[in-house]
């Protein structure tokens, strides 16, 4: 499916009723497994693809080069749109607009700006500082203008809440919405109090971040759509399971009986042959070697 076609059935799927999930994909296993799926949309996490990619903390260490061939690799390799993290833009405005131009040619179906002060760091994380509103609302107007294709989503995120609280984070959310975002992201929020006051206020479609062990509380997703979210992101699920399997499996090699710890524990060999491709080699093969 091309790139135009992906980001069309995201803009068309938004407009009809319902709540969108989107796991975190972090690495290309990862993005080939939720393509397979069903989901609407997938969600490219800057903490997991930052720790999966550099092995360092989503602190403001990874290079828009970094993150933009992370963004290409796994758009290229799955046929579900992909909402990409673009940090702060890595960079005053010329950078903001590079780095859109980029990420849409890259693939991606939107990606996500955030109001923070460089280095950013990750949302669930204490020290966040944001730059003034009207930094921001100039970083979406030429996020807007630099895109090629209105299919091409800005979603608009603040980390204002846990500084500055609420009241400035939804006064910052509406002045990006009116400055073009697609998509509302506030973050971190504490209470399921202040999540239904967010997703019933905000004119635009309101995006949730689920992060288990963060700050704000994880909901049912009938209850989030019922307040009136349109996308639930899990963007830490994925390499948080992955973080726990490996521990387990790796401590099981230490053991003497290794078999009958893991078994029932691993992905089919097979399966995992299918997964990453080999069967497309497998017919190249075949075709081009026969005698």
């Amino acid at each position: 499916m091309t790139a135009a076609a992906k980001r069309q059935r995201l803009s068309a799927r938004l407009a009809q009723p319902g709540l969108l999930t989107a796991p975190g994909i972090f690495d290309m296993i990862s993005a080939r497994l939720a393509d397979r799926m069903g989901f609407d949309l997938l969600y490219m996490t800057g903490y997991g693809t930052v720790a999966s990619y550099l092995g360092l903390p989503d602190a403001g260490l990874a290079t828009y080069t970094d993150m933009v061939n992370r963004a290409s690799a796994f758009a290229q390799g799955s046929n579900t749109p992909i909402i990409a993290d673009g940090d702060t833009g890595y960079g005053g405005l010329l950078n903001v607009a590079h780095t859109v131009r980029g990420y849409e040619a890259g693939g991606v179906a939107g990606i996500q700006l955030e109001d923070q002060e460089f280095p950013k760091k990750c949302g669930h994380t204490p020290g966040r500082r944001v730059i003034p509103l009207e930094d921001m609302v100039k970083k979406i107007r030429v996020a807007s203008e630099a895109r090629s294709s209105a299919d091409f989503l800005i979603i608009a995120r603040t980390d204002a809440r846990t500084t500055l609280g609420l009241d400035e984070a939804m006064r910052r959310a509406e002045a990006y919405s009116k400055a073009g975002a697609d998509i509302l992201f506030v973050e971190s929020p504490e209470s399921e109090e202040e999540l239904a006051h967010i997703a019933s206020t905000l004119d635009k479609p309101v995006l949730v971040n689920n992060v288990e062990g963060g700050r704000t509380p994880i909901l049912p997703k009938s209850r989030l759509e019922q307040l009136g979210f349109k996308l639930a992101i899990y963007p830490a699920t994925g390499f948080l399971a992955m973080g726990h399997a490996l521990e387990q499996a790796y401590t099981a090699l230490q053991q003497d009986d290794t078999d009958n710890a893991l078994k029932g524990q691993l992905y089919e060999f097979q399966d995992f042959n299918k997964l990453v491709g080999f069967e497309k080699v497998w017919d190249f093969d075949k075709k081009w070697n026969e005698g």
